[in-house]
């Protein structure tokens, strides 16, 4: 099942990055000055990089054993999550009226980041209870 989380993972990141690379080529960072997206940059970023944080961990985890680094992953995964699913309100709140660059988001994207990120985080769970 490890394998399987990081396989997740992966794919999930990859579609991550889509989204971004579609909101900073839609010009996102031009748009804070103007308050257009809805997105601040912090926001932004620190989802990634908490999400690719916690895949470090999980790494860590699966190449040392250690039930600690299972478990910091998985708080850290959480607070990742915790922003994306943020975004996702936001990005739903904007509707037909949005005007910044995550109106140019797929919504099949949007919602396989969404359905292979809550799988992950079951995953993350799962593996990191199972732990003896």
């Amino acid at each position: 099942m490890d394998l399987v989380t990081v396989a997740a993972w992966v794919l999930n990141a990859l579609i991550g990055f889509y989204l971004l690379y579609l909101w900073l080529s839609g010009g996102g960072l031009r748009q804070q000055a103007t308050k257009v997206t809805r997105f601040p940059a912090t926001l932004i970023f620190s989802h990634p990089v908490l999400a690719v944080s916690a895949l470090a961990c999980w790494v860590g985890h699966l190449v040392t054993g250690q039930r600690l680094l299972a478990w910091l992953a998985f708080a850290v995964l959480a607070v990742s999550a915790l922003l994306g699913f943020t975004m996702f309100t936001r990005w739903l709140g904007a509707g037909r009226h949005a005007k910044g660059a995550e109106q140019r988001f797929p919504l099949l994207a949007v919602l396989a980041h969404g359905v292979v990120g809550v799988t992950t985080f079951v995953l993350v769970l799962l593996a990191a209870s199972s732990i003896s």
